[in-house]
């Protein structure tokens, strides 16, 4: 199936207890430039993407480009909504696609106002729910500044495992040298994970 991604069923949303993960639509953007601009501040430090938003066009782009990378299957972002408002919470989803060996990275970040609710970590299980009972995957990373420990403590929750520190392998956003820690889940890890919490899943439709 790596031949041809754009053949491989993706579902249309996740859902959990508290949240829905979507693909993003054009419609998104004025709810995602919002929580990126009272978010500024505390991405700045971990992220480089956050001020090449500037305006709402910067954020419609953003979103259709997301779709378009969706359908072909080179990049699966989704944005992370507040299940019973639908307020627009941050993005996650699959990055560094290898469609042959079925491994595939996990990114994320929530706007300030919705930090320290755990969103991250149960949009992370749906993420690995995902890979592992509808993907196929056979690897499933996450990587993170070592610093920056609310991302560090979403990994060692979920339940990835630490691999190693990759040293000054990437410039942070203030142009110095960083670390990476490089945490991994691996099928026989994540099936054992998921019996302890399926019932934060409630289903893919």
């Amino acid at each position: 199936m790596g031949r041809h991604p754009t053949l491989i069923h993706l579902p249309d949303e996740l859902r959990s207890k508290r949240l829905v993960l979507r693909p993003y639509r054009a419609e998104d953007a004025e709810a995602h430039f919002a929580a990126v601009d009272e978010s500024r501040d505390h991405l700045r430090p971990w992220v480089t993407w956050v001020d090449t938003f500037a305006s709402i066009d910067d954020a419609r782009d953003y979103c259709l480009r997301c779709a378009a990378n969706w359908l072909l299957r080179t990049d699966l972002t989704l944005g992370i909504f507040e299940a019973e408002s639908g307020r627009y919470l941050g993005g996650t989803g699959f990055h560094e696609l290898d469609w042959d060996l079925r491994a595939f990275e996990i990114g994320y970040w929530i706007r300030t106002t919705g930090s320290g609710h755990g969103y991250v970590s149960e949009a992370v299980r749906l993420l690995v729910a995902l890979a592992f009972g509808h993907l196929d995957a056979r690897r499933l990373e996450l990587r993170c500044d070592p610093r920056n420990e609310p991302s560090r403590r979403v990994a060692e929750r979920v339940g990835f495992v630490l691999e190693g520190r990759l040293r000054q392998n990437s410039l942070a956003s203030d142009g110095q040298p960083a670390d990476t820690l490089v945490f991994a889940l691996l099928p026989q890890e994540a099936a054992k994970l998921r019996s302890a919490w399926s019932h934060d899943t409630a289903g893919n439709r």
